[in-house]
């Protein structure tokens, strides 16, 4: 059932809460040995807060848009009780959470129900979805491939239908990634929009939080309920009020000018990626080519702020338990500390022209095509692949094409084709603030059977 499913039943009475609730338990105990996906299953929390959505229902009163919904979120969300490891071995000797992050306050201020914490790429500094101290999170669709990182315990919870909703953080393509590798609906929302309060950073100027789901109704849904400005995320919003996208899911999208991202984003890619875009451009009638200014150079900056901004968070753990950390993780970090200042001042500068250049593009379009990733899921522990020609690092370069739109903060929905043996994902790009839009066009393309989230076969 979907979370719209899950949702309409509860509140009228034909399942439970608890019913609910316990399916995705059950769903849990027995396929995720197989996934490791969760990091911690909160058993008795999930249960109680079922019971209380039941008893509201009994006693009449009004139950919101998600009730009795299973949900689950990357463990660098603070849950309440649990410690926050943010996939990493030395943050499980902090103190355990005190309070939920907002996020998940509001998913179960709308009737959600949190189920657990999910795997993750240590720090959040991964695109693969493996996990030194955790193990990886597999691949739904293919349990010897990577689901994607750095939420991809996100990833593979929802393509392996554990739960219908997770959230996740995408710093560089950390949603996206997920997305497109375990065939599911992915929102990273305009930088800004979604409050960040009480989780784990990585780049607070790259950082977003956002949800993955099995459908664009039930993404919509998670979307609408975290909505808000938040006095505890300083990079919050506070000019927007509440923007909400179901009702607007359905309305035509012939109105809106679509094109395909051109130059970066046509490069770097394996025929699966290629069809996938080619796909949902021709549902969409989109024929128009857009080149993207410099966006190679976006994606070059883009690594100079995360790795120096990482290195700074980081540098007294770097310091006292340098061996506690990933040695891919650290190595990288560790570099990050030696990147020059002139170097960081280049790139911020950058990437104020680069977002001046795409405002300009979107005077004139409405939305940008592009690929999620370069191909689909690769092998676990696969170490390079060929891009153009050329053997390159898998975990460097699978964000490829996602590192040059997170850059300057634009909303993207990432949106799963089906193609056999495996699901790609291709970006919807829309101007800051229009995730309706991207929304929209989604919902079009899930309604024609152009994208839709596979059920997983090896499950």
């Amino acid at each position: 059932m979907t979370a719209a499913d899950i949702a309409k039943a509860v509140a009228g009475g034909r399942l439970s809460a608890l019913d609910a609730t316990e399916a995705a338990l059950a769903r849990i105990k027995q396929h995720d040995t197989t996934l490791n996906s969760f990091t911690d299953v909160t058993s008795d929390r999930a249960r109680a807060r079922a019971r209380a959505i039941d008893a509201d229902i009994a006693a009449g009163k009004t139950v919101g848009p998600l009730a009795g919904v299973p949900f689950a979120v990357k463990n660098l969300f603070d849950v309440a009780g649990l410690t926050t490891r943010a996939g990493s071995k030395i943050n499980r000797d902090l103190a355990r959470a005190k309070r939920d992050a907002t996020l998940i306050e509001r998913m179960e201020a709308a009737g959600a129900v949190l189920v657990g914490a999910l795997n993750m790429g240590e720090y959040a500094y991964d695109f693969t979805g493996e996990n030194v101290h955790d193990g990886p999170s597999r691949n739904p669709h293919d349990t010897t491939r990577m689901s994607g990182g750095s939420s991809g315990g996100s990833g593979s919870a929802v393509g392996g239908a554990l739960v219908p909703i997770a959230l996740g953080s995408d710093t560089n393509g950390s949603i996206r990634v997920p997305s497109s590798f375990c065939g599911i609906f992915g929102l990273k929302p305009t930088y800004g929009r979604l409050s960040r309060a009480r989780s784990f950073p990585f780049v607070a100027s790259l950082d977003h939080l956002g949800p993955l789901a099995r459908s664009v109704t039930d993404l919509a849904l998670a979307y609408d309920a975290m909505q808000g400005p938040d006095a505890d995320d300083a990079a919050c919003t506070t000019t927007r009020g509440l923007e909400p996208t179901v009702p607007l899911l359905a309305n035509p999208v012939s109105d809106l000018r679509i094109a395909i991202a051109g130059g970066h984003f046509q490069s770097n890619l394996f025929p699966e990626a290629v069809e996938a875009v080619g796909r949902v451009a021709k549902a969409l009638g989109a024929t128009q080519v857009v080149d993207i200014p410099e966006a190679a150079r976006a994606r070059a900056a883009a690594y100079v702020i995360t790795t120096t901004e990482g290195a700074s968070l980081h540098l007294d753990r770097l310091r006292k338990r340098p061996n506690d950390f990933d040695p891919a993780v650290r190595d990288r970090l560790i570099a990050g500390a030696m990147v020059p200042a002139p170097l960081v001042d280049r790139a911020q500068k950058f990437r104020r022209w680069y977002r001046a250049q795409l405002a300009e593009v979107f005077k004139s379009v409405d939305v940008l095509l592009a690929p999620a990733t370069p191909c689909t899921a690769p092998k676990l522990g696969q170490v390079t692949f060929k891009l153009d020609g050329v053997e390159l690092p898998v975990r460097a370069n699978i964000g490829i094409h996602t590192q040059p739109i997170s850059f300057i903060g634009l909303p993207v929905v990432a949106v799963p084709v089906p193609l056999e043996p495996l699901p790609i994902g291709v970006q919807i790009i829309t101007a800051p603030w229009r995730e309706d839009i991207a929304l929209r066009v989604a919902y079009a393309l899930e309604r024609m059977g152009v994208v839709a989230a596979p059920s997983p076969k090896r499950l």
